[in-house]
């Protein structure tokens, strides 16, 4: 098995993939990304992640060629040659190579790079104890729905919460829980799960809206609405959801104990729930 590379149109070793210093990403962090993991060979919700691909790309007017059955082949070829069958698949679109000015370059194709790894998921014992998490002004930009490059507040914020002994770093706007450095978030309260509406200081999150889909085919009310942060540490439960984190129990909020300190009833079943979804994938 072996870390693997693709830069336009080609793969090699992942360690052999070379990037020009004048590309716009390293330059500018113009350009967008995704990371899709990829579960028994099968690399999940691929459709919904190309689709967010494209929107971030468009939003930012970034030109961006490759069509959706190109897209799948790209991956299912990564991941074939990396020979790993839990995979975590990173892809990358910048706006090229070109001397450095701030305006867009003419003539200038984009730089699609794709690194496929081995996917290492959290011990069993993490989502069975649950996490800790910590709460942050959101310093970021106002259109948190493109998955830019600029990530620069989320580095800090995971940062912090490492520092702290947390997993992870809540960000909080205007009194309004947003979301997660690296997560989108839920709470529960009375039963009614609630995760922060999407707009342009939220990112639409694949994982969120698949583990949403889960909880309306048990029953439960899903409301996608504003939370506040009173609101939001007064909750019966709270977890995290990502790509790589699947659904993970939230047990204390800064120095808050969160209902008994245990992961709740419905945040266990759902990561359940979404872990034999993803065990029953195939190829499409």
């Amino acid at each position: 098995m072996l870390d693997i590379g693709y830069l336009n149109g080609h793969f090699s070793p992942l360690e052999e993939i070379k990037i020009s210093p004048d590309d716009r990403g390293f330059l500018f962090g113009d350009g967008v990304y995704e990371v899709i993991r990829a579960y028994h060979g099968v690399p999940a919700f691929w459709s919904e992640h190309f689709n967010r691909l494209v929107r971030s790309a468009n939003e930012i007017r970034l030109h961006f060629s490759i069509e959706q059955p190109q897209f799948q082949r790209l991956l299912l070829s990564g991941l074939h040659q990396s020979g790993y069958e839990e995979g975590k698949i990173y892809i990358q679109v910048t706006r090229g190579v070109a001397p450095r000015e701030h305006t867009f370059p003419s003539n200038v194709d984009s730089t699609v790079f794709l690194a496929f790894r081995k996917m290492v998921a959290l011990p069993t014992e993490v989502y069975q104890q649950g996490v800790r998490v910590i709460t942050l002004p959101d310093i970021r930009w106002h259109r948190c729905d493109i998955k830019s490059l600029n990530l620069l507040p989320n580095v800090m914020a995971k940062q912090k919460a490492r520092e702290a002994k947390a997993f992870e770093g809540v960000f909080v706007r205007d009194g309004q829980v947003t979301e997660g450095a690296t997560s989108n978030i839920f709470a529960v309260k009375n039963g009614v799960l609630i995760t922060p509406e999407r707009n342009h200081f939220v990112l639409a999150g694949v994982t969120q809206q698949q583990v949403a889909t889960l909880a309306q085919a048990k029953g439960l009310d899903v409301q996608f609405r504003p939370m506040a942060i009173s609101e939001f540490l007064q909750s019966d439960e709270i977890f995290l959801v990502g790509t790589t984190i699947e659904v993970l129990p939230v047990i204390q909020v800064n120095e808050q104990t969160i209902h008994d300190g245990k992961p709740g009833p419905i945040s266990t079943a759902l990561q359940k729930d979404f872990s034999s979804y993803v065990a029953s994938l195939t190829l499409q």
